[in-house]
């Protein structure tokens, strides 16, 4: 009767442990749109559609390139699924561009923010080109039949993006820069 109890007490306590990790999963989500610093970001679409969910816009950004230049972390050779750390700060017409990247969290200045972002491929083996960041912001879902009409306005697109003080980034919206 007692190893009973206890087994009920493990199975009751496995299952209160897996809804707070997934409880936790969506208000880390949440909490990037209550805490998050509004940025803005330059962005080029391209409009694949996803059957399942809709009409959605791959958004490659200017910021997902770090060049050399950026480069301010270790002299360890950064590789595929890397944790990267860039800092952008805003330009003057208020749209943020890439300063330096690093291999862990760095401090920043005033006006500054930090984007965690993962390393997709390097060029070569001393960053001689740079090397490309994926920032999980890359796919954004819009309404059915929009999609066409956001690729036609490719380069004229500004990203609204809150970016949560622990780096993760969260879509706001899309706006056209020409207006």
């Amino acid at each position: 009767m007692n190893l009973k109890k206890r087994r009920s007490r493990l199975v009751a306590l496995f299952a209160l442990l897996q809804t707070l990790v997934l409880a936790g999963i969506a208000i880390s989500y949440y909490a990037v749109g209550w805490y998050g610093q509004d940025i803005r970001i330059r962005t080029v679409p391209v409009d694949p559609r996803d059957l399942l969910y809709g009409d959605y816009v791959t958004l490659a950004y200017d910021i997902n390139t770090v060049t050399p230049a950026m480069w301010k972390g270790s002299d360890r050779q950064v590789k595929r699924g890397d944790a990267v750390y860039v800092v952008v700060k805003p330009g003057a017409d208020g749209v943020y561009e890439p300063v330096a990247a690093y291999d862990a969290k760095p401090p920043v200045g005033a006006g500054e923010v930090t984007l965690k972002a993962r390393a997709l491929y390097t060029w070569d083996n001393r960053y001689e080109g740079g090397f490309r960041v994926s920032y999980g912001i890359e796919k954004y879902y819009v309404p059915e039949n929009t999609g066409k009409e956001l690729e036609e306005k490719a380069a004229q697109l500004i990203v609204h993006v809150k970016v949560a003080p622990w780096g993760q980034a969260k879509i706001e919206g899309l706006e056209d820069a020409t207006s």
